[in-house]
């Protein structure tokens, strides 16, 4: 027998792309509204808040607005702190008042606005709008 020779071959080239994770599009990420936002609520009040308070509660919220509803749900970062609310185990057991009968049957959901201080937000999900119901700059749903 005698040897063969290997020839060099090209391989094809192919026109696919691999393709890169997309980003979210706007659509897809966190937005934030005031329209069920209840400032009455004597325990959850922000009239005596200085300008701090607000910037670090813009900030976050503009922070938070980056990310989609599934990240904003499922980081279990400490530095996030968004979870559900359990009302049996708050100090509001009636949950949001100012709610039709509607909007009180979707999961009420909080996060933190920073770590250890500023208190947290509460509010609901519907698709992607997160509506904010109570500033508790004083952490007062889950101790007073």
């Amino acid at each position: 027998m005698s040897p063969r020779k290997i020839h060099d071959r090209k391989l094809p080239v192919t026109s696919k792309k691999v393709k890169e994770p997309q980003k979210p599009s706007v659509e897809d990420m966190v937005h934030f509204s005031f329209k069920h936002l209840d400032l009455q609520h004597k325990k959850f009040s922000i009239d005596t808040r200085r300008a701090q308070y607000f910037q670090k509660l813009l900030s976050r919220l503009k922070d938070l607005s980056g990310l989609t509803r599934i990240e904003f749900q499922t980081n279990r970062s400490s530095a996030l702190r968004a979870h559900p609310i359990t009302w049996e185990r708050t100090s509001e057991k009636e949950g949001f008042m100012n709610l039709n009968d509607q909007l009180k049957e979707i999961p009420p959901y909080q996060f933190e606005v920073s770590v250890n201080e500023h208190g947290r937000v509460h509010g609901f999900f519907v698709d992607n709008i997160f509506f904010i119901v109570w500033f508790d700059p004083d952490h007062l749903l889950y101790s007073g």
